[in-house]
This record gives C-alpha cells, structure tokens and sequence, in this order.
C-alpha cells in the first residue's frame, strides 16, 4: 500500500463499513483534537470507545474510558490512533493480539510508522496514516 496517497474510494470504503472505533490516546480535554474528533465520530453513528490508561474508568463524552485495547468488551472495527508516531508500532502489536482481529488502524494527522503498517498489512489489517476521520467524512461522506 502507498501511504503516500490514498484514494478516495479507499478512504470512503474504510468510514462506509466501520462501526465500532477504539480511540487510542482520547483526553477528556475539549480543548484537544482527540476529544472533539471523537464527538465529530459520535455524531456521525459511530460507537467510538476511548483508550486512555491514566483515564481508564472515567468517563470521556458519555462513554466509559478503558486502559487497553484488549479491556474492550465488544470487537472493533477500526483503531484510531492519537499517539505519537514512535508509539504505533505497540499500538499494532496490541491491535494484532485482538481476536476477532480489528479492519483498519487508522493513525492521525502527523503520526506515521512505514514498518508498523507494513506488519498490520501482512496480518490482514487495512492502515491509514497521517489523516484524520473527522476531516475525510464531510469530504468524502457527508
């Protein structure tokens, strides 16, 4: 996969058939970009479950805060990353251990790890990086 440059189609396709998004590094801070892309996701229909060891318990936007990926109850579909990129490569080591696997790992504006993505791939896992949702949908979607 190029992550140079995505199509549209491709981006489309990944926010047409999510469902549920664990978002890695959410912060109950409105002031942050996690906290305001993760209530952009909520009022699109999305089931979007925050990751945030130091908030794990809490509650960000209405929806109870979890320490891990694999605290989660429900499967995910898409894993959206809000950490550096030096931090990727655990977020999809942590990702890859899930059963049912997640679709997508989705890292945001800024955040990129060529060889993470490369291991999620050969692991059946679709990536994008350095974009963020909340700018593709209303460009895309809505």
């Amino acid at each position: 996969m190029d992550h140079d440059a995505y199509t549209d189609d491709y981006l489309a396709g990944i926010l047409q058939s999510v469902k549920t998004i664990a978002l890695i590094g959410a912060s109950p801070n409105p002031a942050r970009p996690s906290n305001g892309v993760m209530g952009y996701l909520l009022s699109r229909g999305y089931e979007v479950i925050p990751v945030n060891p130091g908030q794990a318990g809490k509650l960000i936007q209405g929806r109870t805060v979890y320490a891990r990926l694999a605290d989660i109850p429900v499967p995910i579909d898409m894993v959206d990353v809000f950490r550096a990129s030096e931090y990727l490569g655990g977020v999809v080591e942590e990702a890859l251990a899930l059963r049912p696997l997640p679709k997508i790992i989705w890292s945001q504006l800024g955040v990129r790890d060529d060889a993470a993505a490369a291991k999620a791939e050969a692991a059946g896992v679709q990536v994008v990086m350095n974009r963020c949702p909340a700018i593709e949908y209303p460009r895309l979607i809505a």
